[in-house]
This record gives C-alpha cells, sequence and structure tokens, in this order.
C-alpha cells in the first residue's frame, strides 16, 4: 500500500501539484465560474460572507443611515447599554422635547422678552437641526409666548401685568367653580392621594427653583381637575396655564419667598378639601389665582 501511494503521488498530473503548492486560492468573485465546479469556501469564511449574518451594526444605525437622518437630529440614549451609542428620535419626540426647553427657557428668563431669536442659532445651542425648533415655535405662537419676525426668527413676547392679571381671571372662571363642586363630591381620600404633588411644588420652591416649580404647579393643577373626568377641561385649562407661564419679576430672595407662599397655599387647600370645609375651599381657590405664582 505504502508503495501504491508513493507511485499515485509521482504521476499526479502536474497542474493539481502546482496548485497545491500554490496553497489555497481566493475564492472568485458573485457571478464567476471556474473549471471543474464552484471553489471550496474555507468553514470560517463562510460565515463571515453570508448574507445571514450581517455586521453588528444596530438597527437605529442604520434606519438613521438609510433615511439620510442628520446627526443634529439625534439624541443620545443615557441609558443605552453601548456608551456612545446614538439613537435616532422621531421628529415629534425631538419637537416635544425641545418645545419643554423653550418653555422652561422662557420661565427662567433665559429667552429674554422683546429679543428675537433665529431657529438655527437656537438649534445649535440645544445641538438639534432648526427644523424641530421652529415647529416648536410655532406651538408658542399660538400660545402668545413668542411672534413671528418675518426673515428675522422669533421675537420673545412681552406680557404686560394686565395680560397677566386677565389670564389668572379667565383660569379662576374655569377652576374655581370646578373645584368648589368637587368639595362637595370628592371623598376625601382621594384629595389627599394629591399630597404628593403639593409636596413636590413646596420642594421646587424652597429650592427657588422657577422652572421646576412651574412645572409642579401644572401637575398639580391638572390633577385637581382631573378628578372632574372631564379631559377637554383639563386641556383647556392646561392650555391657559401654558399661556400665563412667565418670568417673575424681582430678586432671587423675593420669587423665592413668592413660590414658597404659593405651595403653601397648595397644602392649605387640601386640608380644606379633606375635611371638607367648603368655606376655606371658596376662600383659597380665589385668591389662588389673584396672586403669586399660580
Amino acid at each position: 500500500m505504502e508503495q501504491g501511494g508513493a507511485h499515485d503521488d509521482a504521476t499526479a498530473p502536474a497542474e493539481p501539484r502546482a496548485r497545491a503548492a500554490r496553497g489555497p486560492q481566493p475564492a472568485p468573485s458573485p457571478g464567476r465560474t471556474q473549471a471543474g465546479g464552484p471553489p471550496r469556501v474555507p468553514e470560517q469564511a463562510r460565515g463571515e460572507h453570508t448574507h445571514d449574518a450581517p455586521t453588528a451594526v444596530s438597527g437605529d444605525r442604520r434606519r438613521s443611515a438609510s433615511a439620510g437622518a442628520r446627526p443634529s437630529d439625534t439624541t443620545t440614549s443615557a441609558t443605552s447599554a453601548e456608551p456612545g451609542v446614538r439613537r435616532t428620535v422621531r421628529r415629534h419626540s425631538v419637537r416635544g422635547q425641545i418645545l419643554d426647553a423653550l418653555r422652561t427657557a422662557l420661565v427662567s428668563g433665559e429667552l429674554v422678552p422683546g429679543e428675537v431669536y433665529s431657529g438655527p442659532a437656537l438649534g445649535e445651542r440645544f445641538g438639534v437641526s432648526a427644523t424641530p425648533v421652529r415647529e416648536a415655535m410655532q406651538r408658542l405662537v399660538l400660545e402668545g409666548a413668542v411672534e413671528v419676525v418675518p426673515n428675522r426668527g422669533f421675537r420673545i413676547a412681552e406680557r404686560t401685568a394686565r395680560d397677566l392679571a386677565e389670564l389668572a381671571e379667565v383660569r379662576a372662571l374655569i377652576e374655581v367653580p370646578v373645584l368648589l363642586g368637587l368639595a362637595r363630591t370628592v371623598a376625601a381620600e382621594r384629595w389627599a392621594e394629591l399630597r404628593p404633588l403639593a409636596e413636590a411644588t413646596a420642594d421646587a420652591a424652597a429650592c427657588g427653583d422657577v422652572a421646576g416649580y412651574a412645572d409642579r404647579d401644572r401637575a398639580f393643577h391638572a390633577a385637581l381637575l382631573g378628578l372632574s373626568g372631564n379631559r377637554q377641561l383639563v386641556m383647556v385649562a392646561d392650555d391657559l396655564y401654558s399661556r400665563a407661564r412667565w418670568p417673575l419679576a424681582g430678586t432671587p430672595r423675593t420669587i423665592r419667598a413668592v413660590l414658597v407662599a404659593d405651595a403653601a397655599e397648595h397644602a392649605a387647600l387640601l386640608d380644606a378639601l379633606i375635611a371638607g370645609d367648603l368655606p376655606v375651599v371658596r376662600s383659597l381657590v380665589r385668591e389662588h389665582f389673584t396672586g403669586g405664582a399660580g
């Protein structure tokens, strides 16, 4: 058997021996043929070139690339398992985030009444393109917080004391009778469930956090009216609240005092509602809209 094997090797055709001496050759490109049938692909190379095993790129990045999304329209997910991975945010989500940021900038005084701001400049500030900024600004136009300046951008509206007083009067016309009606029908336990929201406003007030207080005050009033079960009422009242959000005048110390007093009225109102003391409820809800932060 050994002699036979040696003889076969010695008499083997020259071409196969030369191919063996050259070592494994690269596979031909797709669409090309080779005499003697398709080449044998090494096992470890098969998995690397098959379409069933795509390169490890996140689905979000593939969608972003295929849609031509710009980096400025994406945000980094803070909870992502891979640090630095950018995830595409849908347009309405970006607009909502920018709208919240603009409202915070308005109530904190970062955006100055009377000043004109362009979409691209604000987009650069927030790290997005100008488009979601313009979309959010159009919402603020409807709320009366900004005005369109053709070919320039948006001017921050200047609210007078009379403007704010009129908004407070309209809010009182809606909320006061609703709360008085609820005071007669809602159980004490339901009012007690709102205590954490009132405490949250007190916490923000103690820190002098104007923007944080505005958000928590808004949530507290929405929860009060939400007990009516009337969603349209809550939406109308929330729109009025958005229109009434405005920087408080004064020094940080006086502003903090206004917020603390306003938050204390929330706690007192809940106490009266839980106790069923209608005269006190009536007095508190009427006075709550005539001064303070809301």
